[in-house]
């Protein structure tokens, strides 16, 4: 059997001048048949336009009060990112993420970090996603217990990624369809509502600006938190293979992703934040039913917002975000499997789906065994939460470290702007963010850090160092 790290076949181009996967030394396994705008889509549904609803609560109180400013700051960081993310996938048009990018950007093994950090977004991601939706079903429908819920999406979500990445893409227009009009019903009623005199009392501007509470610390603390937001538009890196257009539109469609994520999520916690029934109580207490977005919705309109919202959340975390995440993952372990950095068989591609069908198993099976464990635990979905954002953020900044190092110092690029200074701001915001995270979060993420180093150690020790393919000549 051919093995793709030796073979070196003519370097082809997907457009603009880009090289193919070919020219890396791969061969293209996977099928191209993703447009801009399914992917635009797809980091969307990622990223679920509605997704503070579920984390209102917690972002208000670490905010103190100041929700969209914490918002806004995690969209001006997660932009430099993207511009990052831009600039690498143009270079490396391949799947695998951040993985691919500093492990070819920097060096081998500092990929092998960087996807061993990633891992701990994206494999804990579905299970989290899983977890909040089933938690959200059973208060609606009582009767139905947690794991109920949360087996039935596990099993649909892997159904329709097993069925291919197209039929995948046509689901997640109808999810973001969906959610889409939930948030537009929420959005015209709040304005309403608000033009006639309701909401909590709040200055117009206290939502982005309090100067009695306002400090740095506070504000990126609360930034470390809504950042889980905004995770998921670089889940459209890790379709680089199946994109059948320029890789340009791997890059504008992180960018356009974020940006209209980004201003929905602004809006409607600024909106929100007017109408909740008794914000002090939430900034002193907290939000431990996780209701404070529905109850917002409620006072605006009455109690069929509330289930509207409510239910709307569970789907799009449920089903909606968790498919595309379970999509995303098994790309990653597909991409490392495939550079020997796991086990062999997650690279198995199926030969009429086109799709990494051991990795989407084994995905599924992680989410289910996760969902379950942390439903036993009460403080299981803030943990899992802290955890996948430290992971998601650390890997980040590897990745800002390598459009520096692969294009300032190999290419002697003089696009000072776009590889040097928009990585180190991107480097510096987020370190920043990283500092002001929970201490649990910080250490839990450092101890899945040195699981990583020994385990590179042990690669290295046994010949199995990361080596990726090499380019054609």
């Amino acid at each position: 059997m051919t093995d793709p790290r030796t073979t070196r076949p003519p370097a082809v181009s997907t457009g603009e001048g880009t090289p193919s996967v070919e020219a890396f030394g791969y061969h293209q396994e996977l099928k191209r048949s993703l447009s801009f705008t399914d992917l635009l889509v797809y980091g969307l549904v990622f990223m679920v336009p509605i997704a503070p609803f579920g984390i209102f609560g917690s972002v208000f109180q670490a905010s103190g009060g100041m929700i969209a400013l914490a918002y806004a700051v995690g969209g001006l960081a997660m932009a430099f990112t993207a511009a990052s993310y831009s600039q690498m996938s143009r270079a490396f048009p391949m799947a695998g993420s951040v993985y691919t990018y500093a492990g070819r950007g920097i060096a081998q093994p500092v990929g092998f970090i960087a996807g061993w950090m990633i891992l701990l977004d994206y494999v804990l991601v579905p299970g989290l996603l899983y977890l909040i939706a089933g938690v959200a079903m059973h208060s609606i429908v009582t009767s139905v217990p947690v794991w109920v819920w949360l087996v039935g999406f596990v099993v649909l979500n892997t159904v329709v990624n097993y069925l291919g990445i197209e039929f995948t893409a046509r689901v997640n227009k109808l999810m973001l369809i969906g959610e889409l009009v939930v948030l537009a019903v929420f959005l015209v009623v709040a304005v309403i509502a608000l033009a006639n005199g309701k909401g909590n009392g709040l200055g117009a501007l206290t939502p982005l600006y309090n100067s009695d509470t306002f400090s740095l610390s506070l504000v990126f603390g609360a930034v470390s938190i809504a950042v889980l937001s905004f995770l998921g538009f670089d889940g459209i890196s890790t379709l680089a293979e199946e994109n059948r257009e320029s890789a340009r539109s791997i890059g504008k469609s992180m960018i356009a992703a974020l940006a209209l994520a980004g201003t929905l999520f602004i809006v409607q916690t600024w909106l929100a934040a007017l109408l909740v029934p008794d914000p002090q109580a939430i900034i002193s207490d907290g939000d431990a039913a996780g209701t404070s977005f529905y109850d917002a919705a409620e006072a605006a309109s009455g109690h069929w917002l509330y289930v509207l919202t409510a239910v709307a959340t569970a789907i799009a975390w449920g089903f909606a975000n968790s498919l595309v995440a379970q999509a995303a993952t098994s790309r990653l372990l597909f991409a490392m499997a495939r550079d020997r950095q796991l086990p062999s068989f997650l690279a198995k591609v199926h030969p009429t789906r086109r799709v990494p069908v051991n990795a989407t198993f084994l995905v599924a099976v992680v989410s289910l065994v996760l969902g379950l464990y942390m439903n036993s635990r009460d403080d299981g979905i803030s943990l899992l939460s802290t955890l996948v954002n430290f992971g998601a953020l650390t890997a980040f900044l590897l990745l800002h470290i390598a459009v520096v190092v692969h294009f300032v110092v190999r290419q002697k690029s003089r696009d000072w702007w776009h590889h040097l200074l928009v990585p180190v701001i991107g480097f510096a915001i987020l370190f920043y963010v990283i500092i002001n995270a929970k201490v649990a979060a910080q250490r839990l993420g450092f101890v899945w850090l040195a699981i990583g180093l020994a385990l590179l150690v042990f690669l290295v020790v046994t010949g199995r160092e990361p080596e990726l393919a090499e380019e054609a000549r």
